[in-house]
């Protein structure tokens, strides 16, 4: 059996199969609210025959979406709207079901890339005013974000909190928590956008204490071995910033506060970044932290082909693939996977008539 269709335990969650469909923002939330897009495109995913579906980067609080297009779920209105959709979903699908709850901190009040994706100025339609740890734009020309004072990180605790509350609630599987990709928690962590004099500034002990502060935050706010796992960027790909010895020491911290996974992807934190982007180009990052803790590791990035993502697992780099464009691409990349490395997979009873007649075995 490939270890690609092995089953994995993730906190009190079992896996079928290994392939993670990793969080993907559609950019056509309505006030942070759910819409018909979002029931196709999660029901469609929800076919695909991976092990877990991710939802999008979802808005713990209004200022925290990268667009106005973002979901969010920091209110009743969001809860009931996202409860829709997963009751469309759900009636099609049994597959486990995360959601990865973010703040988007100075990256945040954006256009819909479609429409540039420039950021939209605080006075402006559509646009907000940002905060993050220190005042400090992530282009020179943006509108500088407003320094968190210690009420605004009680704030965005709690926020955090009340919305594993309401994924909890929506009978969600799992939490990812955002921490990558330049956002408001990865910009604690990085010495490039956290210049902070006070306890959440400085050394990496105080750049981790924020961050921390809100996984622990969420693991109080849900049931005892529900599973709360972390996304993070490994490194910021930048002379000076964040890099994957800092990685590793907040997998660690993470792993002792019961993190039941860590999802390894990189950079997105400063505009002066150099990324060798090419097939496998993170692996070395999960690998790295693989090697210092021993909850599962998700590897991500152009991991495209299925020999190759049975190769990642097979060498030990990784407990895990994340597969995000590459599924939007292909929605039957689990099937064409099983079919390529001689597994099998259980699809809805609707389709098992398409079983190729050269592959006599693939459904279950």
């Amino acid at each position: 059996m490939p270890k690609l269709f092995t089953p994995i335990h993730v906190g009190t969650q079992t896996l079928e199969n290994r392939i993670v469909i990793a969080p993907m923002c559609q950019y056509s939330a309505e006030d942070g609210c759910t819409t018909a897009w979002h029931d196709v495109h999660l029901g469609n995913l929800a076919l695909s025959g991976a092990g877990l579906l991710t939802i999008e980067a979802t808005a713990v609080v209004p200022e925290g979406r990268i667009t106005y297009g973002d979901v969010g779920l920091w209110d009743d209105k969001t809860e009931a709207a996202l409860a829709r959709t997963l009751a469309t979903v759900r009636a099609v699908s049994d597959m486990p079901i995360a959601i990865q709850l973010a703040h988007a901190g100075r990256k945040a009040s954006c256009a819909k890339p479609w429409d540039g994706g420039a950021q939209i100025a605080p006075d402006a339609p559509n646009g907000w005013q940002t905060e993050a740890p220190s005042a400090i734009a992530f282009e020179d020309h943006e509108s500088a974000p407003v320094a968190l004072d210690e009420a605004g990180l009680t704030r965005l605790k709690n926020a955090f909190a009340d919305a594993a509350r309401r994924a909890v609630r929506l009978g969600i599987d799992a939490i990812q928590v955002h921490a990558a990709h330049g956002y408001l928690l990865h910009s604690f962590l990085s010495p490039l956008s956290n210049r902070r004099e006070d306890a959440y500034g400085g050394s990496l002990a105080n750049r981790m204490r924020f961050p921390l502060e809100v996984f622990e935050a969420i693991k109080a706010a849900v049931p005892a071995g529900y599973p709360v796992t972390v996304r993070v960027s490994g490194t910021d790909w930048v002379e000076g910033g964040w890099d994957v010895e800092g990685t590793i020491a907040f997998a660690k911290e993470l792993e002792a506060r019961g993190c039941a996974a860590i999802h390894v992807s990189s950079g997105g934190l400063h505009p002066d970044q150099k990324i060798p982007v090419g097939p496998s180009y993170q692996v070395p990052l999960s690998r790295a932290v693989k090697q210092a803790v021993s909850m599962p590791v998700v590897a991500v990035g152009l991991i495209t082909e299925p020999e190759h993502a049975e190769a990642v697992l097979a060498t030990g780099d990784a407990d895990m693939i994340g597969i995000a464009r590459g599924i939007l691409y292909d929605p039957r990349w689990p099937w064409h996977a099983a079919a390529q490395l001689g597994a099998q997979l259980k699809p809805a009873r609707q389709y098992l008539r398409c079983q190729p007649h050269t592959l006599k075995n693939l459904f279950i």
